[in-house]
């Protein structure tokens, strides 16, 4: 499975983007996407938004399940992708080409892996 090794990945799933020392962009693995299957409805936070580690900003239905899109970091909503909002398949499409939301003013990171750390869990999972 393409792991992109520019990003940090966290265990339940997610991609995280530094874009600097104090701002993120997050989205959806593409084995969280393939294990979820057709999106077809995602809820964000608001830009302005506080997120905090460690808890949900938001959640992802799919043709089999609701789950919870998890914050790694805390800080404040930047940016939304208003795309994925009227077109949430295009996670499954592109999902390392597709981010969810931008965290700015980041104050605390949460644990994030590394592309080779998270090689390891998707072969603990499979």
């Amino acid at each position: 499975m393409n792991v992109p090794s520019n990003l940090m990945y966290t265990k339940t799933h997610e991609w995280v983007e530094i874009i600097d020392e104090k701002t993120v962009r997050t989205g959806l693995t593409a084995y969280a996407a393939e294990n979820l299957g057709d999106l077809v409805f995602i809820n964000l936070p608001e830009v302005g938004d506080s997120v905090t580690n460690g808890e949900a900003l938001g959640d992802v239905e799919s043709v089999k399940a609701v789950s919870d899109f998890m914050s790694y970091v805390t800080g404040e909503v930047t940016a939304v992708n208003e795309q994925i909002l009227d077109e949430p398949g295009t996670v499954n499409g592109d999902p390392f080409g597709t981010w969810f939301v931008e965290i700015g003013n980041v104050t605390e990171k949460g644990e994030l892996l590394t592309p080779e750390e998270y090689e390891k869990v998707l072969a603990e999972e499979a």
